[in-house]
């Protein structure tokens, strides 16, 4: 454990945000399988607006909610055919 008080506040700051972004990359895996599953488009919307939300708030790097999106709507349109 650290000694110094500000490492010790920089600890409980990392393990809350490691909380939350857990909280945010289950989310995103759980709207993706329900808009893959339902092909509704409001589902769909629901899970492209988290895949961007949680890039802006830098939970997910700004390519990678890209590439998310990309395959995701490839998957849909395979489904669809």
């Amino acid at each position: 454990m650290a000694n110094i008080k500000s490492q010790i506040k920089r600890i409980g700051q990392n393990e809350r945000r490691r909380e939350r972004n857990k909280a945010v990359r289950s989310e995103l895996k759980t709207r993706v399988k329900n808009a893959v599953a339902s092909q509704e488009e409001d589902v769909l919307r629901l899970a492209l607006k988290r895949l961007d939300k949680a890039a802006s708030q830098g939970v997910i790097h700004k390519n990678q909610a890209a590439r998310r999106k990309s395959r995701l709507m490839a998957q849909i349109a395979r489904s669809k055919e």
